[in-house]
């Protein structure tokens, strides 16, 4: 773990917004910029006035503007003492795994077996390896999320106005996804659209689960059969939405959970597969496509699966 030492701001310290923050709620900026202070002593700051934009007093929803000088009070706070811990499979991968970059946008073939950012006992994941090899980079963010053992194409905006319009096409319908996966079992469909209702849940150990509930939100996923083995189906899954877990979820409302899936697939069948080598979720991103958010031209980009699961397809 990083050692904390407990410092503090003795001054007032004024903030000019430049690029790396413009459009930032105010909130989220001093989340950022004091490290280690508690989150209620951060909107308590905002509540009683200490904290201000351009002199005036702000709610925590004002979004900032190029050049506002932001106000930040004396505050104590936690000083991060060591650097970001990059295990090598995990560098290698930042590096040569690129799959497009230019001034907006970096994408990459994240790998399994990394969160994509750091958080809940994890010490870094995806984007602090990033920030971490890149450290000329001035801004660095996630545009979207994929689970930890997923792999496949992820993107990082290189530039604040090009998250904020990524973020519009993911919350809208501006990005089709495709991903590959390995279902347990011989699935006999060729097609099937999976339209049944997603609700977040807390299993009996603390675990997040998601089940499938008339309770729950609109999920939607389109199947389509690419590959039947001797006990698994290749399968390609297009999501309309995006709920967690989705087309995990769905994947076990078919009655083939994704092979190597420790949550929702049964104990039997995912020991049965990792003793042949499935030694992860066999979830991959393959495609998004959206427009560039810079010439908003249409864009594609593609992440071939993993060397080692085609191989294991051959196996089969």
């Amino acid at each position: 773990m990083a050692n904390n030492i407990l410092g503090s701001t003795q001054n007032v310290q004024y903030v000019e917004i430049g690029e790396k923050h413009e459009g930032q709620r105010i909130d989220n900026f001093l989340i950022a910029v004091l490290k280690g202070v508690p989150k209620s002593r951060i909107y308590r700051m905002l509540r009683k006035g200490e904290v201000r934009v351009n002199k005036k007093r702000c709610k925590a929803t004002v979004r900032l503007a190029m050049n506002d000088l932001v106000r930040i009070p004396p505050v104590r706070m936690s000083i991060q003492t060591d650097k970001v811990f990059v295990p090598e499979r995990l560098r290698r991968s930042l590096v040569d795994d690129i799959l497009y970059e230019d001034a907006s946008l970096l994408i990459i073939n994240k790998p399994s077996g990394f969160p994509v950012h750091g958080g809940s006992g994890v010490r870094s994941g995806i984007i602090e390896g990033l920030r971490e090899i890149r450290p000329d980079h001035r801004f660095l963010e996630l545009v979207h999320r994929l689970d930890k053992d997923t792999s496949g194409c992820l993107i990082v905006a290189k530039k604040r106005s090009a998250l904020r319009k990524l973020h519009e096409y993911f919350r809208g319908d501006g990005v089709s996804k495709t991903y590959l996966a390995l279902l347990v079992g011989v699935w006999q469909q060729k097609k099937q659209w999976v339209d049944v209702p997603l609700l977040k849940n807390i299993s009996k150990g603390g675990e997040r689960m998601v089940v499938v509930s008339p309770q729950g939100k609109q999920a939607e996923t389109a199947f389509r059969r690419l590959g039947v083995y001797k006990t698994a189906t290749l399968v390609e899954a297009r999501p309309k939405t995006g709920r967690t877990h989705q087309i995990r979820v769905h994947a076990k409302w078919l009655g083939h959970p994704i092979v190597g899936d420790e949550r929702y697939g049964d104990t039997e069948s995912v020991n049965a597969f990792k003793a042949n080598g499935f030694d992860r979720l066999m979830l991959h991103a393959h495609q998004l496509t959206f427009k560039h958010p810079e010439t908003e031209q249409p864009f594609t980009v593609t992440a071939e699966l993993p060397t080692k699961i085609t191989t294991l397809l051959t196996r089969l």
